[in-house]
């Protein structure tokens, strides 16, 4: 009797793209030489699991379905809560992805020691360290209690098997590339295996409501390796930002199914682990220079949160043929554009000239209010004039120079009120909706133009 061929095809690493045969540029994602060859029949393979959500065929209404606040899970850490939209849903299928080293697993075990002190049943498994090397980064954060278990594993059906004993309320699967199930003969941390292992996590969690929290690696552009199917598959992707040798973190999430997508938690690394940075406004601007040109603080809403950042740019003559332009935090293309409104509005001789921009602190803002900064830090530098240290800026700039207004501008100036600013520049429009809303001792000057900007400074 013929014995059954194994059969094998091409995936693309970065997106998943399924192709026949190899391509050096992938059609999905366009990138090149992502193509590896996996094996995706074996010669006796075992029949595949289906990957039902055991509803056991049955419809429902949606006035049918009971839904209380009170099923979610509350973390005890505020700010991973925030991220989450409240807390940690029955279910739920959570991606947290991050740089080796940045806190992905430290944040996850904190979590658990949170919750198992609320006595919920947690499973931890680990396939990358051992119960021991488990331990020693536990007992630099604490006491933990017995309901939660710990698990050195990574073949998902025995995994699967003691999720089904234990029934944990919340199961930690660190991580996900070291996982595999023989249904995929591929290698673990091959598409194939990521995309079949995250399925049988996905049915787990949806079928018995419990609440899944998968750790990712991450490629060297910063994204989550593996498929690009495997963000679609999750009700919520996690990005663990920030230097790993600075101490300060950023959750961000950049899908929820459940909340916003525009709330960050804020942390902070210390010898006993992560702890909540509650005002990141103020640990933001600590160590910020006084009396200096081209320094200028900015207003920025992450979510419902606003926060307080220093901006700084420095103009000088350009040694070269072509000028050099650098931001950083901020979009480079917006810096450029820009600096071209400052020239053709107020007639200034930039393009002769070097222009660095920075965000201090590490943070990355994208929204329109930090136009108003980086044209105000622009031109302390160019002109050689400090801003008085006190004053917050915030509003967005169109290309004929007129300065448009921003949202959520009353919670912008009761953060800067609450942290001894005394001068907020902000637009003319939408001004007068601030009237009675005002903290005292806080004064306002508005502008309408750019030129109304530079007479200022």
């Amino acid at each position: 009797m013929a014995k059954a061929k194994s059969t094998t095809a091409f995936y693309c690493q970065n997106c998943g793209y399924e192709s026949a045969k190899w391509m050096g540029q992938c059609p999905g994602c366009k990138e090149w030489n992502t193509f590896a060859e996996e094996l995706i029949k074996a010669p006796a393979s075992a029949p595949a699991k289906g990957a039902s959500l055991s509803s056991g065929g049955k419809t429902a209404a949606l006035s049918e379905i009971s839904m209380t606040s009170e099923e979610k899970i509350f973390t005890g850490i505020d700010e991973l809560d925030r991220v989450l939209g409240g807390g940690i849903l029955p279910g739920q299928l959570v991606l947290v992805g991050g740089d080796p080293g940045i806190g992905k697993s430290t944040l996850l075990l904190q979590m658990c020691q949170m919750l198992s002190s609320q006595g919920h049943p947690l499973l931890y498994v680990s396939g990358e360290e051992s119960l021991k090397q488990i331990k020693i980064r536990a007992q630099r954060m604490g006491d933990f209690t017995d309901s939660l278990k710990l698990l050195c594993e990574t073949d998902l059906g025995q995994i699967e098997g003691i999720i089904q004993r234990e029934k944990p309320e919340v199961v930690i699967i660190d991580s996900i590339q070291t996982m595999f199930t023989p249904q995929a003969s591929s290698a673990p941390g091959s598409v194939s295996q990521v995309r079949e292992a995250t399925g049988i996590l996905l049915r787990i969690a949806k079928s018995s409501g419990i609440a899944v929290f998968i750790v990712g690696h991450v490629t060297k552009e910063g994204t989550v390796a593996g498929p690009r199917v495997l963000e679609h598959m999750v009700d919520t992707v996690l990005y663990f930002e920030g230097d790993r040798y600075a101490s300060y973190r950023i959750l961000r999430a950049v899908k929820n199914r459940f909340g916003s997508t525009n709330e960050i938690g804020v942390f902070e690394m210390g010898a006993a682990g992560l702890s909540q940075v509650k005002n990141p406004s103020e640990y933001m601007l600590s160590g910020r220079p006084k009396d200096a040109s081209g320094s200028v603080v900015i207003c920025a809403m992450e979510g419902t949160r606003p926060m307080l950042v220093e901006l700084q740019a420095l103009v000088c003559e350009s040694g070269f043929q072509i000028p050099r332009r650098q931001a950083t935090g901020v979009d480079y293309n917006r810096v450029n554009l820009l600096m071209a409104v400052l020239e053709k509005r107020l007639s200034l001789h930039l393009g002769s000239m070097d222009a660095y921009v920075n965000l201090a602190g590490g943070m990355r803002v994208s929204e329109p209010a930090v136009d108003l900064g980086i044209v105000l830090a622009i031109l302390s530098s160019y002109k050689n004039k400090a801003i008085p240290d006190k004053t917050v800026v915030f509003g967005e700039v169109g290309l004929s120079g007129e300065i448009r207004a921003v949202t959520q501008t009353a919670q912008r100036i009761a953060e800067a009120a609450k942290l001894g600013f005394e001068i907020c520049v902000i637009p003319t429009a939408g001004a007068e909706s601030l009237k009675g809303s005002i903290p005292k001792g806080i004064k306002t000057v508005c502008v309408s133009n750019v030129a109304q900007i530079l007479d200022w400074v």
